[in-house]
């Protein structure tokens, strides 16, 4: 596996990261594995190189980041073995104040995580959607001074417009205070709206970009499967929301047959396009078997022709933007 720098920073990262939403409490998310079963998956990633790993305190009501914890601790041998992401945004509880991007509660989140991660630190501390009740500056100066606590190393961001983005890096750098190093944007061969701007954007400011969803929540990598279902596509009303079956069709049918052409699994093509395409440091990859796992380290070493490329991409039309 080989490594990257995040963006212009310093920091190392695998070309895969693995994203810890699959793992956490089964009874708070349907197709979460709990500790058990997560950590042979894990540790089965981190054995082929892996060693980004991606959660966010909204997957389980928490549950996620304490697996996470727990597993990584007991498979690496020092924290500074591995770079942990986490976000915050999402509710996480009932009160006005247990959501958002406020002052009060990023350092209230923060601290929260930091302690079901059971950490010191997270190597990456990302909001995870762009709050609108909340001055901009009021954000970045609280999650300045979370990393001048110690308590992140660096920023990231999710989805969001591009004008927010920059305007988000603009407050940041006139106030000198802690700018984003990484942007984690829906991308896949399905959904490739963040091309119009976001993504020329992170390229010239040298931001790390780390998609989520790089399979479409799954459904490339099932392209040309007879299994269509499965308990995640039977719990997760997102997919409907992101993706449409009927429109899509045409463009996992093109991935199936190159994966045909090349006697390779779906996945791996899939994922070699998004690893592909300029400016993209890690795609977030979900895994709840270990073939999940196996296709994304091998996905690295698989090299699309650009005529393959044309024929994957050929098909996409311009859709309503989806965060």
């Amino acid at each position: 596996m080989d490594d990257t720098r995040l963006g212009d920073t310093g920091l190392k990262v695998s070309r895969i990261c693995l994203g810890m939403m699959s793992y956490g409490d089964p009874a708070k998310q349907d197709w979460a594995l709990p500790r058990q079963d997560a950590e042979p998956l894990v540790r089965r990633a981190a054995e082929a190189g892996v060693t980004f790993f991606d959660t966010a305190d909204v997957y389980s009501a928490g549950a996620s980041e304490v697996v996470t914890g727990e597993v990584l601790r007991a498979i690496f041998p020092r924290r500074e073995d591995y770079v942990l992401a986490t976000k915050v945004y999402f509710p996480m509880g009932r009160g006005a104040n247990d959501r958002g991007l406020s002052r009060k509660h990023i350092h209230a989140a923060i601290d929260a995580s930091l302690e079901r991660l059971g950490t010191d630190y997270v190597d990456l501390y990302q909001i995870h959607r762009w709050d609108d009740d909340t001055p901009i500056e009021e954000t970045m100066e609280a999650l300045h001074d979370v990393v001048r606590a110690g308590k992140a190393r660096y920023l990231g961001a999710s989805s969001m417009w591009g004008w927010q983005f920059a305007k988000a890096q603009h407050v940041a750098q006139v106030n000198g205070w802690t700018r984003f190093v990484s942007m984690q944007p829906h991308y896949n061969l399905l959904y490739r709206e963040e091309e119009r701007e976001m993504l020329p954007l992170c390229a010239d400011q040298g931001v790390g970009v780390i998609p989520w969803s790089p399979l479409a929540r799954g459904v490339l990598a099932r392209a040309g499967s007879s299994s269509a279902t499965t308990v995640r596509t039977g719990s997760d009303g997102r997919i409907d929301y992101l993706y449409d079956p009927e429109n899509d069709k045409q463009i996992v049918d093109r991935v199936a047959e190159v994966a045909a052409g090349r006697d390779l699994p779906a996945a791996q093509i899939a994922l070699a396009w998004v690893l592909g395409r300029p400016g993209i440091t890690a795609p977030i990859v979900g895994a709840t078997k270990e073939r999940h796992v196996d296709d994304a380290v091998a996905a690295v070493s698989v090299s699309l022709s650009q005529e393959e490329i044309s024929f994957l991409e050929a098909p996409y039309r311009a859709r309503e933007v989806r965060f």
